[in-house]
């Protein structure tokens, strides 16, 4: 259909005129000689453009630019003049006039105007109905933002809310108009803060913590459990903005898995052997206690994760957690980097310097190899335990502070008591509650489950797609004696990610010395699997599982692409309910 254009003109012979040059080019044209006839049209018939001379008999044509911008209709108006007047220009643009054309007015100028302001009037209509879309799908997100059952908060990179759901009302007991344009670390609440930190690590490193898992402490949700995820907040333009941190409340959840004894991650462990179902429990027994804790176990156990549980999932998750690795420095060292020194101390000390101690005030400390410290240490931690305070290097001034201690040894500290290298008061206050970690050859069946976990993690670093590891590598695994336990077990998937190209991890792409055991331990493996093989056994253990065939095949100690070969070969079913 042709553009429709009203002119609005007293003269009818100049009406006429302009009618003529405007058909003749294909418009539709209908004409108006006074501001009351043109009204009548414009509130009946819908108009591209409207062209209409400065002064009216019974108006102006101002008027009808008042009448166009109070309906809101996207109408260009060319106004036309006999003569120039400055000022009724100005005054016309002031008011939305597109064009100002000064008679006498030839067709080629009026006819350019006209396509001017049809263009103009197409880029108007495509951004009004870009602002609809944009402002329908606005809604639509807030719609859903407000509906997320999650708790859902964005920070800027000043840890300043931009953006709050309501669902923060029911699982964090604040309304968004109590945070929203404020800092979110200066918010004011019972809770212990640990989404605080999570928020912060993900504008650190620009990159997302995933399902943090954190027990709350307020006196008015007893025993909350939410697991935090922090993702980074990018623009249109990839750039990065901030951090969105989502909380979910998984209270009940944690409590059937409690129940149930299945939980096969807590915070960032990986298991679900009864070994560390009793360690979860005993990490969330602690979660409210000052009291110090060693922790014991062969080195790659995941002691340092267990620090971090402890960390994390106690009241002091929102205050400071540091971290010091007492074999990796020499005594004088140690002990300034503990407890800090003053300047002049020794040569080098140039300026006064605080120590881990001091960074951790109100926090977490946690002592990595304790076992190694020398005795001059062991004597100033013990006072430190004793009477929570301390000097620095070269100074005679106590300085209290409020710090848990957690330490971590691979060695056998009762061993070095024994031997006089490490004191037996000191070991009595560090252990007041000890968790040993099993090595994993002791915890096989957690194997599969570390797998997976390994896999997905370096699927994601290496923008691989391996969708796991060959029945005969499962195999391998769970018989290898994993000297350096866990830590040996992700160097070795990592190895094999590196050299795979194919979708499964297979034996050729293991270490050598691993490949190496799959001949060692050949004979071994055959007789296991030759009593596992069993018809009735397998269907004995399927049945007592329920036919939980992942669960199955862990209790057989083969792997679930072995299991379902076996029952294919063997024609096992499920008994019939």
């Amino acid at each position: 259909m042709n553009p429709t254009i009203l002119v609005v003109e007293d003269d009818p012979s100049i009406r006429d005129i302009f009618k003529t040059y405007l058909a003749g080019d294909g418009y539709e044209v209908v004409t108006a000689e006074s501001y009351a006839s043109a009204l009548n049209i414009i509130s009946n018939i819908s108009l591209d453009t409207i062209i209409s001379d400065a002064r009216l008999a019974d108006s102006s044509g101002l008027d009808i630019l008042v009448t166009i911008t109070d309906r809101k209709m996207i109408c260009p108006v060319v106004m036309v003049t006999g003569y120039p007047d400055y000022e009724l220009a100005a005054e016309a643009f002031r008011a939305g006039a597109f064009d100002y054309l000064v008679k006498p007015i030839n067709a080629s100028a009026l006819l350019r105007s006209v396509r001017n302001a049809l263009r103009h009037k197409s880029l108007l209509e495509e951004k009004f109905q870009l602002e609809v879309e944009n402002e329908r799908y606005r809604r639509h997100l807030e719609a859903i933002f407000s509906s997320l059952q999650d708790a859902v908060i964005t920070v800027n990179t000043k840890m300043e809310v931009i953006a709050v759901n309501n669902a923060t009302n029911n699982i964090c007991d604040f309304s968004p108009g109590q945070i929203l344009h404020k800092g979110f670390g200066e918010m004011q609440t019972d809770c212990k803060k640990a989404c605080v930190k999570v928020l912060e690590e993900t504008l650190e490193t620009k990159s997302t913590i995933k399902e943090f898992r954190v027990e709350c402490q307020r006196a008015n949700r007893a025993n909350q459990v939410v697991l935090l995820t922090g993702s980074p907040l990018l623009d249109d333009n990839g750039e990065f903005g901030g951090a969105v941190l989502v909380v979910r409340d998984v209270t009940r959840l944690s409590v059937l898995e409690r129940e149930l004894e299945e939980r096969s991650h807590f915070h960032r462990i990986v298991g679900k052997s009864p070994y560390m179902q009793r360690i979860y429990r005993t990490i969330e027994d602690l979660s409210e206690s000052e009291t110090s804790v060693l922790i014991t176990g062969e080195s790659g156990t995941g002691k340092e994760l267990v620090a971090d549980a402890l960390h994390y999932g106690s009241i002091r998750a929102g205050e400071p957690f540091i971290k010091v690795n007492c074999a990796a420095l020499a005594e004088n060292l140690l002990e300034s980097e503990l407890f800090g020194h003053v300047k002049g101390a020794f040569t080098g000390a140039v300026k006064d310097r605080k120590g881990r101690f001091e960074m951790a005030d109100g926090g977490t400390i946690f002592l990595d190899e304790i076992g190694d410290i020398s005795p001059i240490i062991q004597l100033k931690l013990l006072r430190f335990l004793q009477e929570k305070e301390f000097e620095r290097v070269g100074d005679s001034v106590s300085l209290k502070v409020d710090v848990r201690v957690v330490a971590a040894t691979n060695r056998v500290l009762t061993e070095k008591v024994q031997l006089g290298a490490f004191r037996e008061d000191l070991f009595y206050r560090l252990k007041v509650v000890e968790l040993s970690l099993p090595p994993l050859r002791e915890r096989r069946e957690d194997i599969p489950l570390l797998v997976e976990h390994f896999i997905e993690r370096f699927n994601k670093r290496m923008k691989k797609d391996i969708d796991g590891v060959s029945g005969e590598v499962l195999d391998i695994f769970m018989e290898y004696p994993w000297s350096g336990n866990i830590r040996e077990l992700e160097h070795a998937i990592e190895h094999a990610f590196v050299v795979c190209h194919d979708s499964t991890l297979a034996i050729r792409h293991l270490p050598p010395e691993i490949r190496g055991n799959n001949v060692a331990g050949a004979k071994g493996r055959g007789l296991a699997k030759t009593q596992a093989a069993e018809p009735q056994n397998i269907l004995d253990i399927l049945n007592e599982t329920d036919w939980n065939k992942a669960k199955a095949a862990r209790l057989l100690g083969i792997s679930r692409p072995t299991l379902y070969q076996k029952i294919k070969a063997f024609k096992l079913s499920r008994p019939a309910s």
